[in-house]
């Protein structure tokens, strides 16, 4: 298990929760964490520290909005949804975070002896 936090890369919370929003059904923070956690395979965590003023800092740039509503526990909860601003920020940062990888694997299949 990878707990994500303030130590977490740059930008993968964000990335992670634009996903799972991107199925179009509204979700609270919880939801969202466990979303991303079963998704993952029980891998990555997002701790709710660093989830909610990732929520609130992607609401205020316009990528997602919220609507207070009642949870299926019976409580006041924010449900957020991306829009479509937040679509095409989705699909930018996936586009950027797949060259990123690759460029990331590219360098560590080099040998010790290519290096010299």
């Amino acid at each position: 298990m990878t707990l994500i936090g303030n130590r977490g890369f740059y930008g993968e919370i964000d990335i992670l929760v634009l996903k799972i929003l991107s199925g179009g059904e509204p979700m609270h923070g919880l939801a969202i964490i466990n979303a991303v956690s079963e998704n993952s395979g029980e891998y990555l965590q997002i701790e709710h520290a660093a989830l909610y003023p990732a929520l609130h800092r992607l609401h205020r740039k316009g990528l997602l909005k919220g609507e207070w509503r009642i949870s299926e526990k019976k409580r006041r909860a924010k449900f957020y949804q991306i829009t479509p601003t937040g679509q095409r920020e989705l699909a930018q940062a996936l586009t950027e975070w797949t060259a990123h990888t690759r460029a990331m694997e590219q360098v560590l299949e080099i040998q010790p002896e290519d290096l010299q």
